[in-house]
């Protein structure tokens, strides 16, 4: 098994899973993208897993579906057209004889799930949890998004971390606003020189994003160290829609 990205739009990555010549894909926005990798590199699409409605992660459903051998699997959202079987939490899932059990995350639209496969140790989140960061509140609440990011912090440590946009550098900068802090400054520097060389910043790790993840709460800027950890949060949250 290997997992790959597929560049979409400006900065969504669509995750790939490819077991010899299968592939099943993840958040596939833009179908030609993934119609271009299956052509090039002669494979089959086997499955697709979505995370969530928003289009830029649900755009390639229909016209994949005309190519696909498997289900597509999503959240419990009969808004979302082409889904085979809607998911909920604790539901497992097998996809290229890997396991997935389902962990509803809501927060950045209420019907946000993402797939974690505890053998492989994989997590694919979506737009809930990013590297350094996490998705903007578009319909679900500070509550709900605090206990989604919750959640995932409880995976363990080793859990690769595949998000769908490439936002870590962004996330960064706005951390060292908020904190003087050596990890976060060091990722930066890392990061510029992954990046200058063509590389991306993901997957990250559960234990890099407690590390550098402000979010995630296990680094807490002094100003808001009187505030309890959901106001934290919440306070961060409107800080970064205003940064």
């Amino acid at each position: 098994m290997r997992i790959f990205h597929i560049p979409a739009f400006s900065d969504n990555y669509i995750w790939a899973i490819q077991k010899e010549n299968y592939i099943s894909v993840i958040d596939p926005g833009d179908p030609e993208a993934v119609k271009r990798i299956i052509d090039n590199k002669n494979l089959k699409l086997k499955d697709i897993l979505i995370t969530h409605h928003h289009f830029d992660h649900t755009g390639g459903i229909a016209a994949l579906k005309e190519i696909m051998e498997g289900q597509v699997y999503g959240p419990d959202n009969q808004s979302i057209k082409g889904i085979d079987r809607s998911l909920i939490e604790g539901q497992k899932i097998n996809t290229l004889g890997i396991d997935f059990s389902v962990i509803e995350t809501p927060g950045h639209t209420l019907d946000h799930i993402s797939y974690f496969s505890k053998k492989e140790n994989i997590l694919f989140c979506g737009d809930t949890l990013f590297s350094g960061g996490c998705g903007r509140l578009f319909e679900g609440t500070y509550t709900q998004m605090h206990k989604s990011l919750s959640k995932l912090s409880k995976l363990p440590n080793t859990t690769l971390v595949y998000c769908t946009h490439e936002y870590t550098l962004s996330n960064l900068k706005f951390a060292l606003t908020q904190i003087d802090d050596l990890d976060i400054k060091e990722e930066v520097k890392s990061l510029n020189e992954i990046l200058a060389n063509g590389g991306i910043s993901l997957p990250s790790t559960i234990l890099k994003e407690k590390k550098i993840n402000l979010f995630l709460g296990f680094k807490i800027p002094d100003d808001l160290r009187p505030l309890n950890a959901e106001d934290r949060f919440k306070e961060l949250r409107i800080r970064k829609d205003n940064f």
